[in-house]
């Protein structure tokens, strides 16, 4: 085993359930990568990696204690999100000519997979080669979703030059025809924690549409846009411009293996992520809904575009929509999904800060 794994105690909820920290270390020195899991919500509470200088810093959002992650769930930080993650339309869907009724949690929507989703669930966690399983099965009718449905989300690291890689893969298996789409919501500043906004961040995806969305995040009628000549195109890296909660179109679709379709720049600190997964969409969220009344890990608060979402999934409200990927999965099936965030650094260039 080349990944170090340990356990501490990280809380007690209000009911006397205790909270596991579990850390995920390629190694001891400065150029190791270091990952933090919570039991609850199958948080990402930590990800820390070298900068060019080989100096380490904490990189994804989040809180110092339990208290602060259940008070302040609706942001999501680092959050193992499910049933659903994104948005299903009118908190119904049909299904085999049978409509399902779910909570509406966004307005009239449902966000996430519900008012009580798998970011405030309590997962039971196993360690395993390389990293941690956690597991859970969400009985049938939870937040009206039908099926019980069991989950595994392992977390597994690898090393490499300048950092290493995480991987998460997520499988599911139900009882009853359901929807499931599941992803984490880790907000990620490379320039560290409390440094600052991220808008100065380099992005480019493998991306060559987005659906447009109305008023309330549902994707309007119509299949993916055109990103050409776009706010929206980032085919050519360039930096993160503005506020952004909008679903891309990958070009590769779903795949069988995780594939590379998003590259992440910190110039200042050298930080870079590269993205790959097998899933046909990603939810770019600057986390603009961030005015500064939260405070995170580094004791610094959090503003606008504090960090940056970037959220591998199926397409939002797809049970509503035949012409999306399709979301649902049956008896027999097993649900597979992995995402890498692999972490480098780059040189200096003429300009960096």
């Amino acid at each position: 085993m080349n990944t170090q794994v340990s356990r501490e105690p990280f809380g007690t909820l209000d009911d006397g359930t205790r909270i596991d920290r579990w850390t995920l270390e390629t190694g001891r020195g400065p150029g190791a990568l270091r990952v933090a899991v919570l039991t609850y919500g199958g948080i990402v509470q930590r990800i820390e990696a070298p900068d060019r200088d080989g100096k380490p810093a904490q990189l994804a959002l989040g809180f110092a204690d339990l208290a602060s992650y259940v008070a302040h769930g609706g942001s999501y930080f680092g959050a193992l999100v499910g049933r659903y993650a994104n948005r299903i339309a009118g908190a119904s869907f049909p299904l085999d000519g049978t409509s399902y009724r779910l909570t509406a949690n966004d307005g009239r929507n449902t966000l996430h997979g519900g008012a009580r989703n798998f970011s405030q669930a309590v997962w039971a966690a196993q360690e395993v080669e390389d990293g941690l399983e956690l597991h859970r099965t969400s009985p049938d009718g939870e937040e009206g979703f039908p099926g019980a449905l069991e989950v595994r989300v392992r977390y597994t690291l690898e090393a490499g030059v300048g950092g290493g890689a995480l991987r998460i893969a997520y499988r599911a298996r139900t009882d009853a025809p359901t929807v499931v789409n599941l992803t984490n919501h880790t907000y990620l500043n490379l320039g560290g924690d409390g440094s600052g906004s991220a808008t100065g961040h380099e992005l480019r995806l493998a991306a060559s549409g987005y659906t447009p969305v109305d008023g309330t995040g549902i994707p309007v009628p119509g299949g993916p846009v055109e990103v050409a000549g776009t706010r929206f195109d980032f085919r050519t890296a360039r930096p993160v411009d503005g506020a952004y909660d909008h679903n891309f179109a990958l070009d590769g679709g779903t795949t069988a293996v995780p594939c590379p379709v998003a590259e992440l720049h910190d110039p200042r600190s050298g930080r870079v992520l590269e993205l790959s997964t097998t899933e046909p969409g990603l939810q770019l969220y600057t986390a603009d809904h961030l005015d500064g009344s939260l405070t995170g890990t580094s004791g610094f608060p959090y503003g606008p575009a504090a960090g940056i979402a970037l959220e591998t999934q199926h397409f939002p409200d797809s049970p509503h929509r035949p012409d999306f990927p399709s979301t649902v999965l049956r008896p027999g099936e097993s649900y597979r999904s992995e995402t890498v965030y692999a972490f480098s650094v780059r040189p200096r260039r003429d300009g960096d800060g």
